[in-house]
């Protein structure tokens, strides 16, 4: 939880506080995490009571990670399975009790089904039997899984079989120390290697760019782009050729990529003639420290070059290879 907060694909304004906790805190922020995660989920087999507990502390810790990070969708949609751990006695004073209400109309229909007692019909004895068959093959399937999970070399992120349904799940599994990104920038220089050259920043909508822009708040919306960019900061570009095809659409000034971004600093003029990605690590400021006091919240130093200098005519090749439409400048 030390680099947690600062290193997740895109903090937002929480994040920033929430890194410079104390220590004791970030200890105990892990110590709940496997709580919840390793022993709550035990709670579903303990009877009732103990079911509510786990929906509850599911849920508060979902909105806990709601707050302090911008993951998208993703906690919202692992909520919904919680709300199973609630039974009609938990949730009936959500619904009005009245005659003719809902919940009056439900007690008449058990009332109903418990006074008929009719033979099971051949439907359900076939449904019953489809679930029994699904879950032996689940299990039978899950072998592979757990043994991977108790083996001393496991293996992430690896599909068993072609069904894709049992799989060793590795989102997350480890916490990078720093935090490195990808800047990409253009210039209307006729030469990219001219000292003189003035390099200008393009800004995605959420990702951090500009140590002076305060983090942003997108969940439960998901920039997918801003996304991706944190992951291919860890890679080369070889690896995520398509940074070449966005480069290339920035080269062309093209509507559709640039509606991704939160600013172009070639509004209102012609394309640049050259784009190049940068490498740089970031850090958040510290909280009353000097770049804090200048408004920045981000603290970045250059490493080098992520991709060199390219202009839109060296693309057009790389795009014929690879069946891409060619950017064309507006």
């Amino acid at each position: 939880m030390d680099f947690h907060y600062e290193t997740q694909p895109v903090p937002n304004p929480v994040a920033y506080y929430l890194h410079h906790s104390p220590w004791w805190l970030h200890r105990f922020e892990t110590l709940s995490n496997h709580f919840i995660e390793l022993l709550v989920p035990f709670f579903l087999f303990l009877g009732r009571r103990a079911c509510i507990i786990h929906g509850l502390l599911q849920i508060l810790f979902q909105g806990v990670l709601i707050i302090s990070g911008n993951l998208g969708f993703l906690n919202w949609l692992t909520m919904v399975p919680s709300l199973a751990c609630f039974d009609d006695a938990t949730l009936g004073f959500l619904f009005p009790s009245g005659p003719g209400s809902l919940k009056d109309q439900v007690l008449q229909m058990q009332r109903e089904i418990r006074g008929a007692r009719s033979k099971p019909r051949f439907g359900s004895v076939v449904r019953r039997a489809a679930n029994v068959s699904l879950g032996v093959l689940l299990a039978w399937l899950s072998v592979p899984v757990v043994l991977n999970l108790l083996s001393s070399r496991q293996v992430m992120n690896t599909h068993f079989n072609s069904l894709h349904i049992v799989n060793a799940y590795g989102t997350f599994r480890s916490i990078t120390r720093e935090r490195i990104e990808v800047i990409l920038q253009g210039t209307a220089s006729a030469n990219a290697s001219a000292p003189d050259a003035v390099w200008e920043d393009y800004e995605f909508k959420c990702k951090p760019g500009d140590p002076s822009r305060r983090p942003c708040l997108m969940s439960p919306y998901h920039y997918r782009l801003d996304w991706l960019m944190c992951f291919a900061a860890f890679q080369t570009y070889e690896q995520n050729d398509w940074i070449l095809h966005l480069a290339g659409k920035l080269l062309a000034s093209d509507p559709e990529a640039l509606s991704l971004l939160a600013h172009n600093p070639f509004a209102g003029r012609p394309p640049p003639r050259w784009v190049r990605g940068e490498h740089y690590r970031y850090k958040f400021s510290r909280p009353g420290g000097r770049h804090a006091a200048e408004g920045k919240w981000w603290v970045r130093k250059r490493i080098g070059a992520y991709f060199p200098p390219i202009s839109l005519e060296e693309l057009w090749p790389y795009f014929r290879d690879r069946g891409w439409p060619l950017p064309l400048p507006l």
